[in-house]
């Protein structure tokens, strides 16, 4: 079995929750992309990262079934494990900058996975809802605390891959801000917390805290 590190990323203030990230520093031991596919099915996250140069900061991204060009919690947690201050993904460059608990990446949301993102009139709503049927890759959200910015969310990747909730996801959380046009502070999943920002020329801040898990 080729050695991996598992991260929790987006973790809740008392550093629980999370999503978990698998992640191969040394990529260079599965160059073929057809066996990083296999193993990152094999290992089951919603996202598996192999780091093909560290120094430079060149990542590969797998869900258990595809190959993405950028997506966010990948890129919060290895950028925090490698504290470099960016990474190269297929969609660009990623910016990387670590401030005390929290790591931040700085992303387009160009790059970001299609998803649909739902509105609902509560938060209650959010939390009642069922996993849908596989298809559509849907972010459900709601205010908490519209003038204070504050979001309950849920994402359901609809890939029928095994991931049927994703726990916390950096890409819906930048093309919701990217359409609020606002900071916020989205609590996702059963307690993770992810904080946005938009910057300027379409660029938009995504952190959170990242624990190693092992």
């Amino acid at each position: 079995m080729t050695d991996y590190d598992v991260l929790r990323v987006f973790c809740g203030p008392g550093g629980g929750y999370g999503n978990e990230l698998g992640v191969v520093r040394e990529g260079s031991v599965m160059p073929d992309r057809a066996e990083r596919q296999e193993f990152a099915a094999k290992l089951g996250f919603s996202e598996t990262v192999f780091v093909d140069d560290p120094e430079r900061g060149i990542i590969d991204i797998y869900t258990p079934t595809l190959r993405l060009p950028f997506a966010g919690h990948p890129c919060v947690g290895v950028g925090w494990l490698l504290d470099v201050p960016e990474l190269v993904t297929p969609a660009g460059a990623v910016g990387v900058r670590l401030d005390g608990e929290f790591s931040w990446i700085e992303a387009r949301a160009e790059w970001a996975p299609p998803r649909t993102l739902k509105r609902y009139p509560s938060a209650a709503e959010v939390d009642a809802l069922a996993i849908p049927e596989p298809g559509e890759w849907i972010y459900a959200w709601a205010w908490e605390d519209e003038a204070g910015g504050r979001v309950r969310a849920r994402a359901f990747p609809g890939r029928d891959d095994g991931i049927e909730e994703d726990e916390a996801t950096g890409a819906a959380a930048l093309l919701l801000t990217q359409q609020l046009g606002r900071a916020l502070n989205i609590t996702q999943g059963s307690g993770s917390q992810i904080l946005t920002a938009p910057q300027p020329n379409d660029w938009v801040e995504v952190g959170g805290r990242v624990h190693l898990e092992r």
